[in-house]
């Protein structure tokens, strides 16, 4: 196992051109020496292209679903409120992950980080099997219990299966690019999202139309199309992880199997997805409140979110940076300078996002157009993305602040927040606006942009007081 040697801040071309391209290229520098902003841009190219290749898998597979009909949009809508759960599960181990292994890193232990690698997979292996049977038996009862009609139950069952029955794909390919991301080989995860989206984006149409050799499976072909794609794509990144010459190389002494590190990277890991739970449990517990307006008010709601996830993973990309950079920098003892990492990085992305949010303000409509041709769909669709785009600003900023904690595995502060802003403040809001005060699904709407701005608020205000740069992983 090796860590490449990083060359001397000093000697490297600090150039905007060269850091560009050193961003898209890889890079072997030392992410705890040189200009913060040079770290930031490297990490952050492959980062944020990273997560937008993600989001495509979110936006296309609702654009090929959406040419189906409100009910097909709304079986794609509850399977995500499901899978949003595995989602959470894949993020919380990736924190452990990411922030283990950045620490490594940083303090040049290169045993250390191969060994976490591994066992980092182990735990992956364990829970997809857990999931795969679950999902697979209880998907028709999943679907009854969060307000399906009984035609969407009957045609979603089998996209729900193979979605849940496959999570494996998506929960390696999290956990595969978290480990990259630690080691500060974010380029490696950057070509396993290109290669599973464009799969994907080949293969769904084919699988939903019945276009040439392929049959033609209807919404059922979207989750095909996924799996294949995201299968391959942890293919790429294990041959990554495995083959000698990169940051981390993970050899068959790293697999030798330590109780202790796995009940670490477990009690780390376990924080993190009760923290992504809490957070994308209430994503689930919304759905019901909308489906109480009907199936087409689910469809409007989830095109409007899928655009959301579109426009906004990008911004945690460069959260993902950050976090890499407070990992690594507090590894090698150097906790100021992780902080001014995080604070740059926080003013890029809402100075980026209060653009973004405009745009999506004055152009909700047309935007919502490109799915659905469904006039109630389209009016849920369009007056959501319009309302939700009113705090865009702050969740850029938000992502930046809230994924900090979790690179210095301070995974406790983020689950709190979540718990309060989530649970405390936007569902119980979410039902009164709704039904108490007659605003129907503008009410969820609402509850859900100020919920997402009084996040981003409490996080830099508990950044601020600095106990995360004391934590130890």
């Amino acid at each position: 196992m090796s860590i490449n040697v990083a060359v001397s801040a000093e000697t490297l071309d600090n150039s905007v051109w060269s850091v560009i391209k050193e961003g898209f290229r890889g890079s072997t520098r030392d992410f705890t020496q040189g200009p913060i902003w040079v770290a930031l841009v490297i990490l952050a190219i492959p980062m944020i292209l990273e997560m937008s290749m993600e989001s495509l898998f979110a936006i296309m597979d609702i654009f090929f679903v959406g040419k189906l009909g409100a009910e097909a949009i709304a079986i794609v809508a509850l399977t995500e409120a499901v899978m949003a759960l595995i989602y959470a599960v894949a993020f919380g181990f990736a924190i452990g992950a990411t922030a283990t292994i950045a620490r490594r890193v940083g303090e040049k232990d290169e045993k250390g980080a191969a060994q976490t690698a591994a066992h980092v997979i182990y735990l992956g292996l364990i829970v997809s099997v857990l999931i795969s049977v679950i999902g697979v038996t209880f998907a028709p009862y999943f679907l009854k219990w969060l307000g399906g009609s009984p035609q969407v139950v009957a045609d979603g069952t089998p996209f729900m299966r193979i979605m849940l029955g496959g999570n494996a794909a998506v929960l390696f390919i999290f956990l595969l690019n978290a480990i990259f991301r630690g080691a500060g080989d974010a380029a490696i995860a950057m070509r396993v999202l290109i290669l599973a989206n464009g799969l994907n984006i080949i293969l769904a149409p084919m699988f939903i139309f019945g276009v040439w050799i392929f049959p033609e499976l209807g919404v059922t072909g979207a989750a095909v199309g996924t799996t294949i794609g995201r299968s391959c794509g942890v293919l790429l990144a294990a041959w990554s992880l495995f083959r000698p010459g990169g940051r981390i190389h993970v050899h068959r002494d790293s697999w030798r199997f330590d109780p202790s590190l796995l009940v670490k990277l477990l009690k780390l890991s376990s924080t993190g997805i009760l923290q992504l739970l809490i957070a994308t449990a209430s994503w689930s517990a919304l759905i019901p409140i909308v489906a109480g307006f009907g199936d087409v008010s689910i469809a409007g709601y989830q095109i409007a979110l899928r655009v959301v996830v579109f426009v906004l993973l990008p911004a945690m990309g460069l959260a993902n940076a950050a976090a890499t950079m407070v990992g690594q920098n507090l590894g090698a003892e150097k906790p100021e300078r992780a902080e001014r990492a995080v604070w740059t990085a926080t003013y890029i992305n809402t100075a980026i996002y209060l653009g973004v949010g405009l745009i999506l303000f004055f152009f909700s409509g047309p935007i919502v157009s490109i799915f659905t041709k469904d006039p109630q769909v389209f009016r849920y669709g369009a007056d959501c993305l319009h309302i939700v785009a009113y705090g865009f600003t702050f969740y850029g900023a938000g992502m930046v602040l809230e994924t900090a904690f979790n690179g210095a595995g301070d995974t406790w502060t983020p689950t709190y927040l979540n718990l309060l802003v989530f649970w405390i403040i936007e569902i119980p809001l979410a039902y009164l606006l709704a039904y108490y005060f007659g605003m129907g699904p503008h009410g969820v709407f609402w509850a859900i942009t100020i919920s997402f701005s009084l996040l981003a608020i409490f996080s830099g205000l508990l950044f601020r007081l600095g106990k995360w740069k004391t934590k130890v992983v």
